[in-house]
């Protein structure tokens, strides 16, 4: 009989294994929550508003930087976002150099050109400019640079031996939070499998929530990654390393989302929204850079690797059923949540714990179906759910504090729950063409 590590174990759902499994798993969220709460996470200076862009190139400038490496991707700086730094660094005479090479779910080898890139123009400080992966991107070249070494000996947990090149953050989306954030993914050249690295040093200097800048993103993405910031608030929430600093973040960040999403969806020029979303993106970062995340952004890490589901959508799909298996362990935590944010509706806070917290996962399953985010996930294969929950397993084990850990056959019971509702919308859709 092959030998079994403890995500093999899981797999095989032997009760015995299984005990092992959450043995492990426990001790490491403690070590975790030991690490959270020990090193210091700065917090990066945030600059809001119509300025905010100029207010953080002046702190740039401030510090005596004078050869910025502008991280961004083809599609922003085709629509000229960058332009409002460019165009404020010519005007103070800085120089710079735009480096626009990057892509979704970024590969170590988009990071290593980047890297050579400023290393070559000799640039002392970067500026992030895009959305999750733009900013991971620039956190790893950053990093990479300040220590002389190739991103993949950051990979794992404090790795880096010197700080980070100075690094600015412009998010062009409500959603990841990276900007406050301590850790970054990059993805596998060829299996397209995330890595993470995480150091407190890889926090940002100083972020600008500009709602101007934001403004131009489509529905569809604003729907995505505003999703995203309402599942990093819940799974910070419901961790088992939550605390009363990041409880407040999270509450904010959730009651901020349920209000402002459904007004930016629907007109995407409502800057006091858009900037109230990029407020609640970064709260969710603070968030989980303590209280860490959960199963749905496991699972989700899995459909985006296995079948190109956009980060956000993915988590979109995912969230409704973690939050009904969490029901029963985490029902006191939601009703206290959906309390705090005003999510129970007039005359309802007298009923029951459990029926609070189902109040509470309805009005996110509305707001889901009102954003029309699709819920399919093409070529989803039954034969693919076993490595997925090993995967998600080991993901959950290694970096997260979750309320209630998950045997394979709850993992791949969500899976199957995942792919009947993907397979009934492609028919759906199917019968409506013919």
């Amino acid at each position: 009989m092959k030998k079994q590590n403890g995500f093999s174990k899981l797999v095989s759902n032997n009760p015995l294994q299984y005990a092992g499994y959450l043995a492990v798993a426990k001790t490491r969220a403690k070590v975790l929550k030991a690490f959270a709460y020990i090193v210091p996470i700065r917090r990066p200076m945030l600059f809001v508003g119509e300025t905010s862009c100029e207010d953080l190139c002046d702190m740039l400038i401030n510090e005596g930087h004078a050869n910025v490496f502008i991280v961004t991707d083809a599609v922003l700086n085709k629509l000229g976002i960058p332009a409002k730094v460019t165009d404020y660094l010519d005007k103070r005479n800085i120089s710079y150099k735009v480096y626009d090479g990057i892509t979704p779910d970024p590969t170590f080898k988009v990071v290593d050109e980047g890297l050579r890139k400023s290393i070559d123009a000799k640039c002392d400080s970067v500026i992030a400019i895009g959305g999750g992966s733009v900013i991971d991107a620039a956190k790893m070249i950053a990093m990479s640079q300040g220590n002389s070494c190739k991103p993949q000996q950051l990979i794992g947990i404090l790795k880096a031996r010197k700080p980070s090149v100075p690094l600015y953050c412009i998010p062009t989306t409500a959603g990841t939070g990276s900007e406050a954030t301590l850790g970054a993914v990059v993805s596998d050249d060829k299996t397209h499998q995330k890595s993470l690295s995480i150091d407190p040093r890889m926090v940002p200097l100083a972020a600008a929530i500009d709602p101007v800048i934001m403004k131009g993103m489509p529905a569809h993405i604003t729907a995505d990654t505003g999703i995203d910031v309402l599942t990093h608030a819940l799974e910070a929430w419901m961790s088992a390393n939550a605390s009363v600093e990041t409880d407040y973040y999270a509450a904010s960040a959730v009651k901020s989302v349920m209000q402002n999403l459904p007004l930016v969806y629907k007109d995407g020029g409502n800057l006091k929204a858009r900037e109230e979303m990029g407020i609640a993106a970064h709260y969710g970062g603070i968030a989980f850079n303590k209280a860490g995340l959960g199963y749905v952004h496991a699972i989700a890490h899995q459909l985006g690797a296995y079948y190109s589901i956009p980060h956000g959508r993915a988590n979109a799909i995912v969230l409704p059923y973690v939050l009904d298996v969490n029901r029963q362990g985490s029902k006191k935590r939601l009703a206290e949540l959906a309390k705090k944010t005003a999510m129970v509706k007039l005359g309802q806070a007298g009923k029951s714990d459990a029926e609070i917290a189902d109040q509470l996962i309805a009005q996110v399953r509305e707001l889901i179906t009102t954003l029309k985010i699709d819920p399919t996930v093409k070529g989803m294969q039954s034969s693919d759910f076993d490595k997925i929950a090993k995967a998600a397993a080991k993901e959950v084990s290694d970096t997260y504090a979750v309320p209630t850990y998950l045997s394979a056959s709850a993992i791949k019971a969500i899976l199957t729950k995942i792919k009947q509702a993907s397979d009934e919308a492609i028919n759906k859709n199917n019968d409506k063409v013919a």
